[in-house]
């Protein structure tokens, strides 16, 4: 089970980010490369947050892959109040940790194998887009071609998958 020290901060973002003329808008975007082990931890998140926020026009989920920067103009049309970004980040810790970074931290950290830095990435789309954005990072074993995705971060995957549908269903319904 893992510790879940970065879920209050996402239930406060969205309390803060609520509107009285809209729902809030989520984008969530996962990032890594899918040939290169637990690098591919927020594209797995990604497409396991599908199955359960499917069907809600107020959050968009997007598996970037290991170019995230591609998916700005769907990022620009669904016009987000709010950016998370999921990716590994190599923050030092155990495998399947999970911890909200911000973008100034990101680029210190490494573990992703994409070529634009995540906060170069953050930054644009805050400035572009007038959004919030934010990354939540997980801790690799591996990052080796080849390899699947470590049984610890697996499990981070599963678990954070459920808990940020249910943040997120929960304050989309009010």
């Amino acid at each position: 089970m893992l510790r879940k020290s970065w879920q209050p901060p996402l239930r406060q973002k969205m309390l803060k980010l609520q509107r009285v003329d809209r729902p809030v808008r989520v984008a969530i975007v996962g990032i890594g490369h899918e040939l290169r082990g637990d690098d591919a931890v927020g594209v797995a998140l990604a497409h396991s947050l599908k199955k359960f926020v499917s069907g809600n026009e107020n959050l968009l989920v997007i598996c970037a892959g290991a170019a995230p920067e591609n998916c700005a103009g769907q990022l620009r049309r669904f016009a987000p109040d709010y950016v998370l970004l999921l990716d590994a980040a190599n923050m030092g810790e155990e495998p399947g940790k999970v911890k909200w970074l911000s973008l100034e931290h990101a680029s210190g950290l490494s573990a992703s194998t994409h070529s634009l830095p995540l906060s170069i990435f953050g930054h644009y789309l805050k400035k572009e887009l007038g959004c919030e954005v934010v990354l939540l990072g997980i801790q690799p074993a591996s990052i080796s071609v080849g390899t699947q995705l470590s049984p610890s971060v697996m499990a981070s995957v599963e678990e954070v998958a459920e808990s940020l549908a249910d943040i997120l269903l929960m304050k989309q319904a009010t």
